[in-house]
């Protein structure tokens, strides 16, 4: 049994890691969360390499030794495919980082041909590259990149309405060049969400599919992973009411953001002026 509540501090770029904290409450609904989403420097997809090494170690440190908390989860597989491993040197706490679900995804699949679906800065990084070379080295892998996904999941969260034609357009990238008219052995049957704003959009992703497909994220594997280092370290206490906070660095909050962030459990959502 655990001493104490588990703290647990969740940081994205924005409000994609919401998908992360409900996969949290569902397997330790007593645990602590605390989340901080860097609106400054959204999006995240769009930053090279060096501006996002540059800013996230040092970020992360001082939020950690801040909040104090017993595990960090980057919930953001741009961040984690670029920075994870100065992150991790900054820190003395575990650190999860957010793998894209390519492994499941490969053994999940009939026809043998996926799709990754993320923002342009994690496609394009040679950790997904290693990933498929990996786990899915008999699929055929579509590598689809958007940074509009991730702000319509902003504005669906703020209260905005999804643009379905927009929608479209931004996986349509998905089925080509497996045209949806092609053999059911050669369709893409299955689509890594590798950004965690993604599953935020899952009920318009199936929408808009042209044909019924599975759809995978990390969620639940990040939660299992949080839970098995807990009970390493400083374990769960039966705490039903925790006082969760947001921070969100950079713009002030608004009615309709505090709203989407309650129905995720938290309780309190503070701007912090950069």
């Amino acid at each position: 049994m655990f001493m104490r509540a588990a703290h647990v501090l969740v940081f994205d770029s924005g409000v994609g890691g919401l998908s992360v904290t409900a996969e949290l409450h569902k397997l330790m609904p007593g645990l602590k969360i605390t989340y901080v989403a860097d609106d400054e420097f959204r999006p995240y997809g769009n930053k090279s390499e060096a501006q996002l090494k540059a800013r996230l170690p040092e970020l992360l440190e001082t939020l950690a030794i801040m909040l104090n908390p017993d595990i960090v989860i980057i919930a953001c597989n741009t961040a984690s495919t670029t920075a994870l491993h100065d992150i991790r040197a900054a820190l003395t706490v575990p650190v999860i980082g957010v793998v894209p679900a390519i492994k499941p995804a490969a053994k999940l699949s009939k026809t043998k041909s996926i799709a990754v679906l993320g923002t342009p800065g994690t496609v394009k990084r040679g950790y997904v590259d290693d990933l498929i070379a990996r786990f899915a080295s008999d699929c055929t892998v579509n590598l689809v990149g958007s940074t509009k996904l991730v702000n319509m999941a902003e504005q669906k969260l703020s209260g905005g309405t999804v643009n379905m034609d927009t929608l479209k357009h931004e996986i349509d990238l998905i089925f080509k060049p497996h045209h949806i008219d092609a053999p059911n052995k050669t369709k893409v049957d299955v689509v890594v969400l590798a950004c965690t704003h993604f599953p935020l959009l899952s009920a318009e992703f199936k929408r808009a599919a042209p044909y019924k497909i599975s759809w995978v994220d990390s969620g639940t594997a990040i939660a299992q992973r949080t839970q098995r280092l807990l009970e390493r370290t400083s374990g769960i206490e039966n705490n039903p009411n925790p006082y969760n906070i947001a921070f969100l660095i950079g713009p002030q909050t608004c009615a309709t953001r505090r709203k989407a962030f309650a129905t995720f459990g938290f309780d309190s959502v503070i701007a912090l002026k950069p």
